[in-house]
């Protein structure tokens, strides 16, 4: 059980602090964003299955009634296997942590899904006050897209069930057919993807944890890459250049592509669209995700190789 618990705290340690760290310096993330993302949210399911498989064993060395639930169903082989009944003085005290670890990270989950309702329950109350004729049920009376007056030019995605689609009538004004068209392809990307749910998983951990490297890039990292990928969507549709240019004439006015500033990530994506970075290869991505996809194995691997080897 100790070499269990030790190997389960070298592989959530590594993908902690070094993995994100070099993943923030490489350059392919900018050409795949979808695949970034993917290992990005393999990192963390990496992190927290090695949290949670530690917190399985360490109270089911500490607490004979849970190592009864837990093992119930397995052979007497398996049991000694693991070892429980000489766990390491330190078992307890990393337990402890670990359950203190798991209910704050709860807490921070539920807390930042009750302000996202909140936020979105002000957002519909305000569209009410500035479309008055719109009833309760606002987004399913003008179906998903939703017109407001307004000589502001902005267009954004509201989730919610159901999601909607808003659009000012000064973007209506400034925009072409084709550049309105690869806005709203934008924001349909980040409703078919459910951006919204990474968003506030990666804001709640970061939250919760801003010391530890992986959350704290995994927020930063999140909120680019998922524009980057609604751009991608929009570009596949409607062209690199008429996105491009639909995001400068929606931005203009605002001042948000010069160098200095603190929007700059809009300027990166415009660049990012007139010069489109070389793509990686299918067997390179297909490799990439696979990959990915089997590193959260890791600790499920770590923890039942006691009990194969028994039964073995």
């Amino acid at each position: 059980m100790t070499v269990c618990l030790l190997l389960l705290s070298v592989v959530a340690v590594t993908a902690a602090v070094p993995a994100p760290r070099a993943l923030t310096r490489s350059a392919w993330p900018e050409r795949e964003p979808v695949v970034a993302l993917w290992v990005w949210q393999c990192l963390v399911a990496t992190v927290l299955l090695c949290c949670v498989t530690a917190l399985a064993l360490g109270a089911a060395a500490v607490f004979g009634t849970v190592r009864a639930q837990l093992f119930a169903p397995a052979p007497p082989a398996v049991t000694a296997a693991y070892d429980l009944s000489t766990a390491p003085p330190w078992a307890a005290t990393l337990t402890l942590l670990l359950a203190c670890g798991a209910a704050w990270t709860t807490a921070m989950l539920a807390r930042e899904l009750v302000e996202a309702r909140r936020r979105r329950a002000q957002a519909r109350a305000h569209l009410r006050e500035r479309a008055p004729d719109l009833p309760a049920g606002l987004p399913a009376a003008r179906g998903p897209l939703l017109v407001l007056e307004d000589e502001y030019p902005d267009a954004w995605w509201m989730p919610g069930s159901p999601s909607q689609l808003i659009v000012t009538t000064g973007a209506l004004h400034r925009l072409t057919g084709h550049q309105l068209d690869a806005v709203l392809t934008h924001e349909r990307g980040h409703a078919r993807a459910r951006h919204d749910w990474l968003l506030h998983l990666s804001t709640a951990l970061a939250t919760g944890f801003p010391r530890i490297p992986l959350f704290a890039h995994f927020c930063d990292q999140t909120h680019r890459l998922v524009e980057l990928a609604a751009d991608d969507t929009a570009s596949r549709r409607c062209g690199h250049l008429t996105t491009a240019l639909a995001l400068i004439e929606l931005n203009q006015h605002r001042g948000v592509l010069s160098c200095a500033s603190s929007h700059r990530l809009l300027g990166e994506r415009v660049d990012r669209l007139l010069e489109p970075p070389p793509r990686l290869g299918r067997s390179h991505r297909a490799l990439t995700t696979t990959t990915a996809a089997l590193v959260p194995l890791l600790p499920l691997l770590i923890a039942f190789a006691p009990g194969l080897t028994a039964l073995s």
